[in-house]
């Protein structure tokens, strides 16, 4: 049987992830936000003070990944480090006046995003849909 792109699961995740991203740097780039900041800015907007290990861990990058992103975003005066008070080893996350500030604008853009992505779907499919992403990405974590 020949593989067939549009019934790949896989395929299909894939392709809308990376329409999805390219549609939100769009609407973050203005704000002067990259994918990878604004990722990292949702988790402390959840919780402020991560650590780095705890931000890999959350968002799932490499060590690597998330040291050079937070190296450009002390950069550009999105966050401060400061040291952890419990560990005097690590450094805690913090976001500065500019990056709170940055908060209903960015997830503006992200939610504007997400509805044009879902714009052809009833109410109950959006539902549905989010639920059986939700599932399939607990059986990769799960597996």
């Amino acid at each position: 049987m020949a593989f067939k792109k549009q019934q790949s699961a896989g395929y299909l995740a894939n392709h809308m992830a990376r329409l999805f991203a390219k549609g939100l740097h769009q609407r973050i780039r203005p704000l002067g936000l990259a994918p990878a900041q604004f990722m990292t800015l949702l988790a402390l907007w959840e919780e402020d003070g991560l650590t780095q290990r705890e931000l890999v861990r959350r968002l799932d990058v490499e060590q690597a990944t998330m040291a050079n992103t937070l190296t450009r975003m002390e950069r550009d005066g999105l966050i401060e480090r400061r040291s952890h008070p419990g560990d005097g080893r690590s450094q805690s996350i913090h976001l500065t006046p500019k990056s709170a500030a940055l908060h209903g604008p960015a997830t503006a853009a992200a939610r504007a995003q997400n509805e044009t992505a879902l714009a052809g779907f009833s109410e109950e499919e959006k539902r549905i849909f989010l639920k059986l992403m939700n599932r399939a990405i607990a059986s990769m974590l799960d597996g």
